[in-house]
């Protein structure tokens, strides 16, 4: 079989038009038409898809690194732009494939660590120590002691961590670098909950009794870290506000934190238009309230529920439809106003450099998801199922759904068939291989205009951010999918990232 190789730098206008007809061909009974890369839209106009599924399976990743190295630009953008020392730190359980790091790395940009695996794969990496930092929410005894051997910074969390850190590095006579991780800010007079980290208003107790010393050999505080849940800028502008307090309470007793890092939860958005977004949820509504006919499975509530008639509660998904994302979103919290001046001047007053960890929005159009159709049936209520080559875990997070219409991508067999004349439409949903009546891969009803047949392939777009990773299972002993690397240069053949390379 030859090998496709995919120009995916030079985009043109009919191919555009051909990706739009596909999109047109799947989509939602309520459509949320996704926002498309063009490296995409090139990869499912070229033929290559098929011969990319036959060679490794289904389902099966496709990643590219251009947009990470776009994205972190933009952040670094809007920092430079307001004379801050800045560094972004990739969040590596947003993805397991190591092209993220690599990218990441040649960027100058940090990695943000979650498990010992991670760690040692980053320094593999060449990562220099400096620039990794350890998250995990359990860190073991030997997660800790490969910190302290290669001086990479460790997000403490909790008094039994620190303790436990700071009996290793004395036995081994070494430093241990820390950000002590912060939570319980006030916020429009409400404290904001977490699992995470040390409440803000007893840190400085702690430091007094553990670490009244600034001057000890063991631990040093090299700064303060927090991770809100959501996605409010709002928080983080009050969340910012009390750890400047912190720093400068840490600075009276003698210690010399250099940076705040502000963690994740930096928003995207998935889907080109609100209004589709709006209908969605409104149309939805009226289907829990019988009011319509469904169009989610069995009338799935997507986490909404009804009470006597009425709607309560709040979606079970993440907000696929978001106006203030990435950059702009930074932007907004670093020009909002701190005692007179802005958080940007009062960090830059600091002399301290801004961290932020961002996952989802640095894979924001980074990779895609692509299984292979096996079969079709017409359910006794007339819905179709179109069972697919992977399971629910391979493309979800803890969203009750994938709320971003896929691509349909025909298979040459099908277009050969069809000599132009389509089947009439049909609507159903996408079912996984799973043995429970659950394993739907989208809780929706989608609309299949035509020509859908075994061997043409489903797209999900965009599915870098954790929905490749971060749940995928190998229930029934399925494979995990593989994960192929397109290359920067238009002349090479995708590549399987390292963490499948035999």
């Amino acid at each position: 079989m030859n090998e496709v190789i995919l120009d995916h730098r030079n985009i043109n206008c009919e191919e555009v038009r051909k990706t739009d007809a596909d999109r047109l061909s799947c989509e939602g009974v309520l459509p949320l038409k996704g926002r498309v890369e063009p490296w995409m839209q090139s990869a499912c106009n070229s033929g290559a898809l098929h011969q990319w599924v036959q060679r490794y399976g289904s389902p099966l990743n496709v990643v590219h690194s251009e947009p990470l190295q776009r994205n972190i630009r933009q952040f670094s953008d809007v920092a430079g732009s307001r004379q801050l020392d800045f560094q972004v730190f990739f969040a590596r359980k947003a993805n397991k494939c190591a092209t993220f790091v690599d990218a990441a790395n040649q960027m100058g940009a940090g990695i943000d660590t979650a498990s010992e695996i991670e760690l040692r794969q980053a320094l593999q990496c060449g990562v220099p120590s400096h620039r990794i930092i350890c998250t995990a929410a359990i860190k073991s005894t030997q997660l800790l002691r490969l910190c302290v051997d290669s001086q990479v910074t460790i997000a403490i969390d909790n008094a039994d961590e620190f303790l436990a850190l700071k009996t290793l590095a004395a036995d081994k006579q070494m430093q241990a670098n820390i950000a002590l991780r912060l939570s319980g800010f006030q916020h429009a007079n409400a404290k904001l909950e977490s699992r995470f980290g040390f409440d803000v208003n007893e840190v400085m107790p702690f430091v007094f009794k553990h670490l009244s010393n600034a001057a000890d050999d063991h631990l040093r505080i090299q700064g303060l870290h927090f991770h809100l849940d959501r996605y409010s800028a709002g928080q983080r502008v009050s969340a910012i506000q009390e750890t400047l307090k912190v720093i400068q309470g840490l600075r009276n007793v003698g210690h010399c934190p250099s940076f705040i890092d502000i963690g994740g939860g930096i928003p995207m958005s998935y889907l080109e238009s609100e209004n589709q977004w709006e209908d969605f949820w409104r149309e939805h509504r009226r289907a829990l309230l019988d009011q319509r006919t469904p169009i989610t499975y069995r009338n799935h509530s997507l986490g909404l529920n009804v009470v006597h008639g009425e709607i309560f509660g709040q979606a079970h998904c993440y907000p696929f439809f978001q106006r203030l994302v990435g950059a702009d979103w930074l932007a907004q919290i670093l020009d909002s106003d701190c005692a007179g001046q802005t958080i940007a001047e009062a960090i830059n007053g600091y002399k301290l450099q801004l961290r932020c960890e961002p996952g989802r929005s640095l894979l924001d159009g980074c990779g895609m998801t692509i299984a292979r159709v096996e079969f079709r049936k017409q359910t006794p209520q007339g819905d179709w199922l179109i069972g697919l080559s992977m399971n629910g875990t391979q493309c979800r997070t803890s969203s009750d759904d994938f709320m971003v219409d896929p691509l349909l991508v025909r298979s040459p067999e099908t277009l050969e068939k069809s000599n132009g004349v389509t089947d009439n439409s049909l609507e159903g949903y996408l079912v996984g291989a799973s043995c429970t009546e659950s394993d739907l891969l989208i809780q929706r009803k989608l609309r299949f205009s035509g020509n859908l047949h075994p061997g043409d392939l489903i797209v999900f777009p965009n599915t870098a951010g954790y929905f490749m990773h971060f749940l995928e299972s190998r229930t029934h002993l399925f494979p995990l999918a593989r994960n192929i690397v397109l290359p920067r240069e238009a002349n090479e053949p995708p590549r399987l990232d390292a963490i499948d390379a035999e």
